[in-house]
């Protein structure tokens, strides 16, 4: 079990990075108004919630506790992140204010992982 956990975890990291990698990408462009967001960063927000759902199954499945308001304050904030850059995917530019905000959830996502114990 311990092996399929970290594969998963090793998962949701790339899902993390591609969409934290994504946006870095565009800070430039953000700065000139001209920022979009990638097809990257739906896809690693898609591939965070799936290996989410899992990891939470595994540990659970694997009698490890799971703090589960932390759970449910990371998966609120990555359904905004989700559902900005859905909904935003085809447009040519992104708001300056949206897509910074896509940023900072996506780090405080990060910090509430690291940090919340």
């Amino acid at each position: 079990m311990d092996v399929l956990i970290h594969l998963f975890v090793g998962l949701h990291i790339i899902g993390i990075a591609s969409l934290l990698g994504g946006f870095l990408t565009q800070m430039k462009a953000m700065g000139e108004g001209t920022a979009r967001f990638s097809p990257a960063m739906l896809h690693g927000a898609l591939t965070m919630l799936v290996t989410g759902v899992i990891l939470v199954g595994l540990n659970q499945a694997d009698d490890q506790p799971v703090d589960n308001i932390k759970i449910g304050v990371k998966l609120a904030l990555l359904i905004v992140i989700l559902g900005l850059v859905y909904v935003k995917r085809d447009e040519e530019k992104a708001d300056k204010g949206m897509f910074g905000l896509v940023g900072l959830l996506t780090t405080a996502n990060i910090f509430i992982a690291v940090l919340w114990t």
